[in-house]
């Protein structure tokens, strides 16, 4: 029997919300999940960090993708600002497992 991962604080560090939109939604039929990670957090911690936090759920982690999303550029009072760079991950579980998204993260 595997030991149980210890929840840390730095996995709350790696992982910062779900990102729940229409296509995060679409993607769940797949067995993936989106979060908000930090931006220098890599492939393994973000899976190390998933499955610790939602170890109750027994989700196992087959495979990370990550995206850096570049912040628009947007005008306020006629003077230009740039919106915070975000980086996701699309998390892939593997075959039957699922997790709540609205437990442990937010």
């Amino acid at each position: 029997m595997a030991k149980k991962q210890a929840i840390e604080a730095r996995h709350y560090d790696v992982i910062l919300a779900p990102h729940i939109t229409e296509k995060s939604t679409m993607a769940s039929e797949y067995n993936a999940v989106v979060f908000k990670v930090a931006g220098d957090a890599t492939k393994p911690q973000i899976k190390e960090a998933v499955e610790a936090i939602y170890a109750e759920q027994k989700a196992k982690v087959v495979a990370v993708n990550t995206i850096n999303v570049k912040g628009k550029t947007k005008r306020w009072r006629g003077k230009p600002y740039k919106r915070n760079d975000v980086k996701k991950a699309i998390v892939t579980l593997a075959e039957g497992s699922m997790i709540d998204i609205t437990e442990g993260v937010g």
